[in-house]
């Protein structure tokens, strides 16, 4: 495995492999902290791939510096920084690499910041507590979305409305291109904003999975996080597997309806499970949840949205988004 502390190249010779990693299409991430220990550690908890790229910046000025040379694929920031912190670092990302996604580490006592930060184009999050166990999916996660992003034809550019309605087994295989399908929706009817299409992709996808694996599938915490570790790695799950065909699981389907308008997009995900505690659902933009080991995927879904409604059996939620960029 990848040892960050045996990272071998010098400054310059790091501005030219950013190039040619370019040229070879190898995922490009951008860690940026000013502790060099906690660089080295974010460092070393990615690259399980041996294609990935790794660069580093200790403050927000130098990381811009790095992108102007040539943009990463994704980029990864400490929110508490000298010279440039990370909610300026976000902002100046968003209006200079648009299409650059960037994932906030939190501390405890930086979570108000990070929500402004996810308000102002942050794409996710992953709370320093939990770094080991949750950066990797992140970052897999959102570049997947964000690769997706850029697939769209120009044919939907003349779509003023369109609507579908799934009727989906209890496979989370189905779970991607369906959100790939929804983004390509999005980015050709004028929502305009990469972190926000995102931002409706990792929401749509966090539903999906509750629905699915948690709802239809009856899963317990622990097992839903086993399951999306070998979703990541492109493998399946022995135990979705068995279950999704024993009675009564495999009677279960989960019912979703896409309604995209120029105007808004609306998401309605039901499953045929028990349902949850909806009074366990976060208030959005309450900024101490994001330190929550548990429900990380309600916090991301009422952060991103911009309205989200649970039905009373908690077996239902409708998640609404507007094309309207948050800093206007």
């Amino acid at each position: 495995m990848f040892n960050a502390a045996d990272w071998p190249l010098p400054e310059a010779a790091s501005e030219f492999a950013i190039v040619v990693g370019r040229v070879d299409s190898m995922p490009i991430v951008l860690v940026v902290d000013d502790s060099e220990i906690d660089r080295r550690l974010i460092g070393g908890l990615l690259p399980q791939e041996l294609d990935w790229l790794v660069e580093f910046a200790d403050n927000g000025a130098v990381a811009l510096e790095k992108m102007r040379l040539a943009a990463p694929d994704i980029v990864i920031t400490d929110m508490i920084m000298p010279q440039m912190d990370g909610m300026q670092l976000v902002s100046h990302i968003h209006v200079e690499f648009p299409q650059v996604p960037v994932v906030l580490i939190t501390a405890h006592g930086s979570e108000t910041l990070a929500v402004e930060a996810l308000q102002r184009g942050a794409t996710s999050y992953v709370p320093k507590s939990v770094l080991a166990e949750k950066l990797l999916e992140t970052v897999k996660q959102v570049l997947a979305l964000s690769r997706s992003d850029r697939r769209y034809s120009r044919l939907i550019h003349c779509v003023t409305r369109t609507q579908y309605d799934f009727a989906l087994e209890n496979d989370p295989v189905l779970i991607p291109p369906l959100v790939d399908l929804v983004q390509q929706l999005l980015a050709g009817m004028g929502y305009s904003s990469s972190s926000e299409r995102m931002h409706a992709g990792i929401a749509l996808e966090e539903a999906l999975l509750n629905a699915l694996l948690a709802g239809n599938l009856e899963m317990e915490a622990h097992e839903v996080q086993d399951v999306r570790k070998l979703l990541r790695q492109g493998e399946r799950s022995g135990l979705v597997e068995s279950r999704r065909r024993t009675s009564p699981y495999a009677e279960r389907i989960a019912l979703v309806n896409v309604d995209v308008s120029r105007d808004r997009a609306t998401f309605v995900v039901r499953d045929q499970g028990k349902g949850f505690d909806i009074s366990a659902v976060p208030q959005r933009h309450d900024a101490p949840t994001l330190e929550n080991r548990d429900g990380r995927g309600l916090v991301l879904m009422t952060n991103f949205m911009d309205d989200v409604r649970f039905s009373r059996e908690g077996n239902e939620v409708t998640m609404v988004m507007h094309p309207v960029s948050r800093d206007e």
